[in-house]
C-alpha cells in the first residue's frame, strides 16, 4: 500500500513515457522546444513494466495512466500496454495524448489492451490551434478523436485549457462539439506548468469564469459529490444528462485532500505531486538489481512524505523546476 502520513492511499500511477512531444504549446514549452533526455537516462520497456508490475503487485496501485511529454512517441508503446495487460492483478489503463498519430493506432491500442484515452484539444478552430501549438495538426486531432471512438476507447475524455486571448469564448462551443460526438469534455484550469515560468495567477480563465459561460447556452446540474470520489473533476449534467461535463479547478479549486495519485517520470524518479521539487530515484535501484522488495519500500517512503496540498493558494508557491511535458499530467 502507498499510503502518506495524512491517510491519503495511492492507487492510481501515472507513468511519463517520454518527455518529447510533436506539439509546441504555449502553457507548456517554448518555441524552439527543450533539452530532452539522453536516451541511456530513460527508463527501457522491460524496467518500465518491471515497476508498473511491482505498484500492481505490492503496492495497490489500480490504475495506470500512460502520459508524456507525447506517450504516443514512445515506439514501444502497444507492447507495453499489452505486457501490462496481462499482469495480475491487471490494472485499468488509459492513456493521456494529443491525439495526433492516433488516427493509426486506436485499434492496436485497444488491441493491447488499452481501456480508454484521453485527448488534449483546446480548441475547435484551425488557426487557434496552430497558435496555441504553433503546429498546423488541428485535423489529426479531430481524426485520432473519432479513430479512438470507433476502436471502442471509451469514454472518449477531451481536455482543454481556456486561456485569455486565444479561446476563452470556446467553451459553450466545445461543450456542444462535445455533446453531439459523443464525447466527454472536461475543462482544465490553465496550472504552473510551463517550462517559460511566464504563469501568472491574473487574468487565468478560472472554473468559476468556464462554469458562467457554459450557462449561456446549459443548464448544468451538479452531480452528487459522492460520486467523484478522489476524481480531479467536479462534474455535471447538461441540459439534465446522459451527457456530463467536468471542470478540473486545480488553481482555485483544489482537491489535494482527496488525492490518490503517483506518478513515475520517463527517467525513473517518483513524484508524491505533480507540483513536488523533490523525486525519488527508482531508476538507481533497478539497475543496481535491486529485488522486488526492496523497489517497494523505497517507493513507500517516498509516497510517506507527502505534502498535505500543492500550496498553489501560498503566495510563496515555487513553481517546479521540471515542465508538465517532462513530469506527466
Amino acid at each position: 500500500m502507498l499510503i502518506d502520513t495524512y491517510g491519503r492511499v495511492a492507487t492510481d500511477l501515472r507513468v511519463s513515457l517520454t518527455d518529447r512531444c510533436n506539439l509546441r504549446c504555449t502553457y507548456c514549452m517554448p518555441e524552439e522546444g527543450l533539452q530532452w533526455l539522453a536516451k541511456p537516462d530513460l527508463l527501457t520497456d522491460d524496467e518500465i513494466v518491471r515497476l508498473i508490475d511491482i505498484a500492481v503487485r505490492l503496492l495497490g496501485i489500480e490504475e495506470v495512466r500512460f502520459t508524456g511529454g507525447e506517450p504516443l512517441l514512445r515506439p514501444g508503446l502497444v507492447g507495453i500496454v499489452e505486457r501490462v495487460a496481462g499482469l495480475a492483478p491487471r490494472p485499468q489503463m488509459s492513456l493521456t495524448t494529443n491525439g495526433i498519430g492516433l488516427g493509426r493506432t486506436a485499434t492496436a491500442l485497444k488491441a493491447a489492451g488499452l481501456d480508454r484515452v484521453n485527448v488534449s484539444l483546446d480548441t475547435l478552430r484551425p488557426d487557434v490551434f496552430k497558435t496555441l501549438t504553433r503546429r498546423d495538426r488541428h485535423k489529426d486531432v479531430i481524426a485520432g478523436l473519432e479513430a479512438a471512438r470507433e476502436a471502442g476507447l471509451t469514454p472518449v475524455k477531451v481536455n482543454a485549457v481556456l486561456m485569455p486571448g486565444f479561446n476563452e469564448d470556446e467553451a459553450p462551443d466545445l461543450l456542444a462539439w462535445a455533446v453531439e460526438h459523443d464525447y466527454e469534455l472536461r475543462f482544465i484550469e490553465q496550472m504552473p506548468l510551463d517550462a517559460q515560468h511566464g504563469w501568472k495567477r491574473e487574468g487565468m480563465v478560472t472554473a468559476g469564469d468556464i462554469l458562467t459561460s457554459l450557462r449561456t447556452r446549459f443548464e448544468l446540474t451538479e452531480e452528487d459529490t459522492g460520486e467523484r470520489g478522489s476524481a480531479p473533476a467536479e462534474r455535471w449534467l447538461v441540459d439534465g444528462g446522459p451527457h456530463r461535463v467536468g471542470v478540473i479547478a486545480s488553481v482555485t479549486r483544489p482537491f489535494c485532500a482527496a488525492c490518490d495519485r503517483t506518478r513515475l517520470t520517463a527517467d525513473g524518479q517518483i513524484r508524491n505531486c505533480l507540483f513536488a521539487r523533490e523525486e525519488t530515484d527508482l531508476r538507481a535501484a533497478l539497475r543496481s538489481d535491486a529485488p522486488d522488495d526492496e523497489i517497494a519500500r523505497i517507493w513507500r517512503e517516498a509516497m510517506w512524505g507527502k505534502k498535505p496540498g500543492a500550496g498553489l493558494d501560498d503566495p510563496t508557491f515555487v513553481q517546479p523546476d521540471r515542465p508538465m511535458s517532462a513530469i506527466g499530467g
